[in-house]
């Protein structure tokens, strides 16, 4: 796997997860009447809490991810390889065609 491809996998990965916080959060407010979506003030929906939510996790998500592929491009030796090339060594039989 390259750097390029991981940093991407961990962006969408991270914004995924924010999304599925989010619809989390709604369904507790419709079902259990929770107010876990705070409307902000002069905002009677909760859109401006949800937006807000969605564009602080993306900035996060991209400041990690950048930072991640920065370091794998960096160093050359990434231990998620000598893991797969591990197992795919112990596990041939999974690996045939």
């Amino acid at each position: 796997m390259t750097p390029g491809f991981i940093a991407f996998f961990a962006f969408t990965f991270a914004v995924a997860i924010g999304a599925i916080w989010e619809i989390f959060e709604f369904g507790m407010d419709q079902i259990f009447g929770t107010v876990m979506q705070k409307p902000m003030l002069g905002d009677p929906s909760a859109l401006t809490d949800t937006m807000w939510d969605m564009i602080v996790n993306a900035v996060g998500a991209f400041i990690i991810s950048v930072s991640g592929w920065w370091y794998l491009k960096k160093n050359k030796s990434f231990f998620m390889k000598d893991w797969i090339r591990k197992f795919i060594n112990r596990n041939p039989q999974m690996f045939q065609k």
